[in-house]
């Protein structure tokens, strides 16, 4: 004869409760960092259509250009948005901050051409093309450059950790963002940050130095 061994009504029991600690408790580790960042900085993040305090400069993170030159449609509409900022008097200059490559690829000079284009004077413009990544950008505003005050302009799903970097930096930093946009990017962007801000609170809780990354 053959005897089917049966799980009593309280080992069920046990194992449903694992399962369901399990099923509350990893999402929760995952996304720990990313509630974190966008609860600590509750108050200092603006819409395009709000108004930040006004700041000693716009800290306009750097994106992706294309082979042919031509920015990426996140990079033009971060620059799009600190050009704004320094027409409405809401900052004193405009630091475009990004990586560079040996290869000719840069950032920042993109950054500062289209802002020239539209009128921006270029004693204006601020330069960091060691922008390699979100904190080397937060570090060099508060060391280098010797800022003490930024609005950080980058797209809504990175906002919050690019603001809380700058923070972490010991600048007085709020974050504003252009008009959110359903594309490919975003919905990348917005998966991506769940790791990113993983990063992002190891390297302010281990004390990384301004060493190399990648943008963004």
């Amino acid at each position: 004869m053959i005897h089917v061994r049966s799980l009593s009504p309280t080992r069920i029991r046990r194992r449903y409760r694992w399962l369901v600690a399990a099923v509350v408790l990893v999402p929760a580790v995952v996304a720990g960092p990313w509630l974190y960042v966008r609860f600590a900085t509750v108050g200092d993040i603006y819409a395009s259509d709000e108004t930040p305090h006004h700041a000693d400069a716009a800290l306009v993170l750097g994106a992706k250009v294309g082979d042919d030159g031509l920015p990426s449609v996140f990079l033009q509409e971060r620059v799009d948005l600190g050009v704004d900022l320094y027409e409405r008097g809401l900052v004193d200059v405009i630091v475009m901050t990004g990586a560079t490559r040996p290869d000719g690829y840069d950032e920042p000079a993109t950054m500062r051409d289209l802002a020239l284009a539209q009128g921006v004077p270029e004693e204006a413009i601020i330069l960091d093309r060691e922008g390699v990544d979100t904190f080397a950008s937060c570090a060099n505003a508060a060391g280098p450059l010797g800022l003490d005050s930024v609005v950080v302009v980058t797209q809504e799903f990175h906002v919050a950790r690019a603001t809380w970097l700058c923070q972490q930096a010991g600048l007085d930093a709020e974050g504003t963002f252009p008009p959110i946009t359903m594309r490919a990017g975003t919905t990348t962007g917005n998966i991506r940050e769940l790791g990113a801000d993983w990063k992002a609170v190891l390297n302010v809780w281990t004390g990384r130095g301004n060493e190399s990354g990648g943008s963004s």
